[in-house]
């Protein structure tokens, strides 16, 4: 996530120099293209049915390996969050030189400040979940428990997966193929490339967290500016299928989930164009990183659309990364997920739950709920308000607190909002903060409540005139 263009990489790319004249492509090129694309096309993008559920290859990789792994993933990430927080702790206290050093794993192993803190306190509350030792509320099993034991080895075996396929996806020309095609339809409904539609599509197929990758390593790239990484990051790295039909299975409602999935993309997509337009993401610059902006999606005049993306991904595709530059940047991803990302999302995560499992917290910052879920006629909303809310710790809370109402009708409606929320602190929150990408904590909870307030009363509203 941290390779950048050089000078020379990032002119052969830029979209600006349509006025080069035409030279054909060697068959290389476009078997550098092809290839390496179709690889990341069928890994995260084509969606397979194994044992009755949709998932995507990359999926079936990493669920194969968390069961062949499962009984020792556990040990094994509390050992990863240990030496994480070690190594951190001497290069804060001693200042090794090579820390000193512009590079990546100096980045990766010299946090600063509440990152430091928070990478520390990931490595204590997953030793003190492993042993049982402790305050309870750090490892029972609806804290620290959820995230040790369910979370930790699903995001080790879906992150390791996924650092190592995405540059099939991102860094070969499928990205700038497909952007090119549907330009048009993204620019004018939600003012962003058209590129941002893998995003989506890769987060719906896969998952939030994968699009949220992919989305991060364009901007450090230069492919999006400050603004466009920001709306797509929190409007477009939706849940996939298959958690949609976990949650819809967990809370009772797989009997109704086309309806359900279907209510889902339509108060998905009106948040997608609303939420943009308010503060803060309106707020914004359109400004890039500090590898400058790499893309203009313009058609040249005596170009179809077709042509011109095909162009573009050739023109990337000679630009690729060698083998040797694509596995080093993977293994610094694998690296970087496991030793940077991992420590923060048992740390939030844990103290999240913690909140939601021993304090009434939640249920205070819900009162003013109530009025509005009695306004839109959902039966026992006093229960309900909660589960709005608590989806902000985690995506899959509210059906847990969902599952005890009665009324299918509020159970409908507060996993649908579940699933619209988008950001939550335990996975998506977390990764989205330890990016580049210039979004704060604030900036974050702003766009939860206001996709839950855009969302709500469509989804109530749906529920009420077409499903029951």
């Amino acid at each position: 996530m941290n390779q950048h263009l050089d000078e020379k990489e990032a002119d052969s790319v830029l979209l600006s120099d349509v006025d080069k004249a035409h030279r054909p492509h060697t068959l290389a090129t476009y078997l550098k293209f092809i290839i390496p694309s179709l690889i990341g096309f069928l890994f995260f993008l084509t969606p397979i049915v194994v044992d009755g559920k949709v998932t995507i290859g990359m999926g079936v990789l990493a669920d194969q390996l968390n069961e062949l792994t499962q009984d020792y993933l556990p040990a094994f990430a509390t050992s990863l969050l240990v030496i994480s927080a070690l190594i951190a702790l001497y290069t804060a206290l001693f200042k090794p030189r090579w820390s000193q050093q512009d590079t990546t794993l100096a980045e990766i192993f010299t946090p600063k400040g509440i990152w430091l803190v928070l990478r520390l306190a990931g490595a204590i509350f997953a030793t003190m979940i492993l042993f049982e030792v402790g305050p309870e509320w750090v490892w029972n099993r609806n804290t620290g428990g959820v995230m040790m034991l369910d979370l930790a080895p699903v995001l080790i075996t879906f992150f390791f997966f996924a650092a190592i396929l995405l540059p099939f996806l991102v860094d070969f020309g499928f990205m700038e193929f497909i952007g090119t095609l549907v330009r048009n339809a993204f620019q004018k409904t939600f003012r962003l490339p058209g590129r941002s539609s893998i995003d989506a599509i890769a987060s719906w197929l896969g998952s939030g967290t994968v699009g949220v990758l992919i989305t991060t390593h364009q901007y450090e790239q230069g492919f999006y500016s400050k603004r466009e990484a920001c709306v797509i990051a929190t409007n477009f790295s939706i849940a996939s299928i298959a958690f949609s039909l976990l949650v819809s299975s967990f809370i009772g409602l797989d009997h109704l989930f086309v309806p359900f999935y279907l209510t889902v993309v339509a108060s998905g997509l009106v948040a997608a164009i609303i939420t943009p337009r308010l503060p803060p993401l309106c707020w914004k610059s359109d400004d890039y990183s500090g590898s400058g902006k790499q893309i203009n999606e313009s058609v040249p005049s005596n170009h179809s659309l077709y042509s011109w993306g095909l162009e573009q991904a050739l023109r990337r595709a000679e630009t690729a990364p060698s083998p040797s530059t694509l596995a080093r940047s993977c293994l610094m991803n694998v690296v970087d997920i496991l030793f940077g990302l991992l420590p923060l999302v048992i740390a939030i995560g844990t103290v999240s739950l913690a909140l939601v499992e021993y304090t009434p917290i939640f249920t205070w910052l819900s009162y003013p709920l109530i009025p509005l879920l009695d306004l839109l006629q959902l039966p026992e909303s006093a229960k309900a308000a909660p589960a709005m809310l608590v989806g902000f710790a985690d995506m899959f809370l509210p059906a847990v607190l969902g599952k005890g109402i009665e009324s299918e009708l509020t159970r409908f409606v507060i996993a649908c909002v579940s699933m619209t929320q988008l950001i939550y602190m335990s996975e998506v929150g977390v990764l989205l903060l330890k990016s580049k990408i210039p979004l704060n904590l604030l900036e974050l909870l702003a766009i939860f409540v206001i996709r839950t307030l855009i969302t709500l009363p469509i989804i109530a509203l749906i529920a009420h005139t077409l499903v029951f």
